[in-house]
């Protein structure tokens, strides 16, 4: 990759670790269900308006918007309404990786290598390793539920993938379509309209700024200036050159929340977050082919979306 691209490649990490701020400062104002709908909402009108729908069986679409859009924000903000911190969030959400190189093994059949069962199994014992040290300081069920939030967003990965879509930004923002009826539909019965209202109302003070913000950023520049320019990325170098970077989310995730919020992980939570980025690596990360010979060599070749 050029250094430009790797700069680049960099950069979406960082933006997209600096998006659990964002969502923290926005659960400050909104209740977590409804602050899903309100954001895939923002993201669903302008798409249905401009974006052409994406041409992929429709199961699949919804499935991508129910795993990723769903159920992963689901998760995610509940468990960060619930007090698990942001930074550790951007780490934790992390099982997706493990969550889909499992789950494409035991629904879509997919062969899994050694050195991918090596990855998962490190990753799992990292994860394992934050857990505990959540469960001594009696919160485990906030670090559960980031975790169902991976498994959402993994299921969202499956569902993308047998969508195989010719533009998968297009994919990305369609998905928004599917997320705000059923989360409006949380909100209304486990909110309630009281605490939905008293939301909205008090949004217009100068105290809520930061929440709409926080918004503005999660829709406009995490997930349409990030994921398009990491799609441009992936349409122009293979997948396993670009998707490590992604590793840098929690790393940009846990460091943000450090210096802004005064988050410190304990030493049981750093080795494990170590151990989760080393595992996903370990398994993302193919070994190098042999050089090919000078008949192979001019063979066409293809790279896959990951």
């Amino acid at each position: 990759m050029p250094p430009r691209h790797v700069l680049l490649a960099v950069g979406v990490a960082v933006v997209w670790g600096i998006n659990f701020l964002a969502i923290h400062a926005s659960l400050e104002q909104f209740p977590p269900l409804f602050l899903v709908a309100l954001r895939f909402l923002v993201m669903a009108i302008p798409t249905v308006l401009f974006i052409p729908r994406p041409r992929v069986k429709l199961r699949w679409l919804i499935g991508y918007g129910l795993g990723f859009g769903t159920l992963q924000f689901i998760g995610l903000y509940l468990g960060m309404a619930a007090g698990f911190p942001a930074g550790l969030a951007s780490l934790v959400l992390q099982s997706s990786a493990p969550f889909t190189v499992l789950l494409g093994a035991l629904l879509l059949r997919e062969r899994v290598s050694g050195r991918s069962a090596l990855g998962v199994a490190v990753a799992v014992l990292g994860l394992g390793l934050v857990g505990l040290s959540r469960g001594v300081e009696g919160s485990w069920w906030p670090f559960l539920l980031v975790v169902a939030g991976g498994f959402g967003w993994a299921l969202g990965n499956l569902a993308a993938r047998r969508a195989s879509a010719p533009n998968p930004l297009h994919l990305t923002m369609w998905m928004s379509v599917v997320p705000p009826l059923p989360m409006l539909a949380l909100s209304l019965a486990f909110e309630g309209p009281e605490q939905i209202a008293s939301s909205l109302t008090t949004s217009l003070s100068a105290d809520a700024v930061p929440a709409w913000l926080g918004l503005a950023y999660t829709v406009l520049i995490g997930t349409v200036l990030g994921s398009g320019v990491w799609v441009w990325l992936m349409s122009r170098h293979p997948a396993g050159r670009v998707a490590p970077f992604s590793m840098l989310v929690p790393v940009s995730g846990l460091t943000t929340a450090w210096l802004v919020l005064g988050e410190t992980p304990h030493l049981m939570e750093l080795l494990g977050g170590v151990l989760v980025i080393g595992g996903v690596l370990w398994a993302s990360l193919r070994r190098r082919p042999m050089e090919p010979s000078p008949t192979t060599r001019a063979l066409p070749h293809t790279a896959g979306h990951r």
